[in-house]
């Protein structure tokens, strides 16, 4: 019996569509592609056949089979976890690990899982270091605590064909009574800090102050030194000018007087001028409070050349008042007892 045109149509269309999907299976079997920044690890019957770099790559159907691997580095970042430090105090910790494949052979057969195994070898690393360090290190000392985890770590994921590049702490959080403790004790220090700056300014201010006291009194003192030897100078400079100037009307008066007696030695003086002159010198001695009078040996010849004069002026006296009655009884006469 013969098949009808419909059923002949339908085997073929099963026949396409079975050769599809094997094909398609096939495909997704033996035909991979790597990613770059990722290698393909090549097992067959389960045993390490090769690593292939990015690229298509075809694997043998039924005996070859392919897991890829990110090469690339990759942050680790876990939860917080309590950590208690050397002075027993509590604290909440978190980190971020930044790790890398190195060894793709060891990273998939020397360790079931590497990104768990570095995250739980991150926590107990976390839990040795900070138990080494008390709260005030543990606040401080951010950097030191990120290389001491890491040679803590390095040594167990090298065997797994891991790298530790870097070690970040996230965040680090007291206890509630402690963070009021530590604000206390911020506070604290932060008035004494005011009380010690204070008392410096006070004493720096004191110091200056006596300085400048002490200073004004130098230049005062200064002042007052170049005052008095300004004034000395000038006083000396006084004395000078006056004893210059007696100097010089010393030698004036003398240069007068011998000027005064060189005229007199060469003038010819009047007889009855030189007796007026005598009898003036004896009245400037008799009016002198000396208890004695020394009267000159030409006292004689004084008295002759007065006499003379006396009556010289009477006979002037006898004329004027004859020419004159209105002056006969003036006070123009010498008395003899002068």
């Amino acid at each position: 019996m013969l098949a009808s045109t419909g059923e002949i149509i339908g085997v073929v269309v099963v026949v396409v569509v079975a050769g599809g999907g094997l094909a398609s299976w096939f495909a997704s079997r033996c035909v991979k592609i790597v990613q770059q920044g990722s290698v393909g690890v090549v097992k067959r019957f389960g045993q390490f056949k090769s690593v292939d770099q990015p690229g298509l790559r075809v694997l043998r159907p039924f005996v070859d089979k392919m897991e890829k691997v990110d090469m690339r580095e990759f942050p680790m970042t876990g939860d917080q976890q309590s950590v208690i430090t050397m002075d027993n105090v509590s604290l909440w910790v978190s980190a971020t690990i930044f790790c890398q494949v190195i060894d793709v052979k060891s990273a998939l057969f020397e360790i079931n899982d590497y990104r768990l195994a570095v995250d739980q070898l991150s926590r107990t690393a976390l839990r040795a270091v900070f138990g080494e360090l008390t709260l005030d290190q543990a606040l401080s000392q951010r950097e030191m605590i990120n290389s001491r985890m890491q040679d803590h770590m390095a040594d167990a994921t090298v065997k797994w064909g891991v790298r530790l590049n870097r070690i970040e702490i996230l965040d680090i959080t007291p206890p509630t009574n402690v963070i009021q403790a530590m604000s206390e004790q911020k506070e604290a220090e932060q008035h004494k800090k005011a009380a010690i700056l204070k008392s410096e300014g006070e004493q720096q201010a004191a110091i200056n102050s006596a300085g400048g006291r002490q200073q004004a009194a130098v230049l005062e003192a200064q002042g007052a030194k170049e005052a008095a030897i300004l004034r000395a100078e000038a006083e000396m400079k006084v004395l000078e000018l006056q004893a210059e100037g007696e100097k010089k009307a010393f030698v004036l008066r003398g240069e007068g007087e011998a000027s005064r007696l060189t005229s007199l030695d060469t003038a010819t003086i009047n007889p009855r001028t030189l007796a007026v002159l005598q009898l003036r010198a004896l009245q400037e001695i008799a009016a002198s409070n000396n208890a004695k009078v020394v009267v000159p040996y030409e006292a004689a010849s004084l008295m002759g050349s007065a006499e003379v004069l006396l009556s010289t002026l009477r006979s002037s006296n006898s004329d004027t008042d004859a020419k004159s009655p209105e002056k006969q009884n003036g006070t123009g006469a010498i008395s003899p007892g002068t």
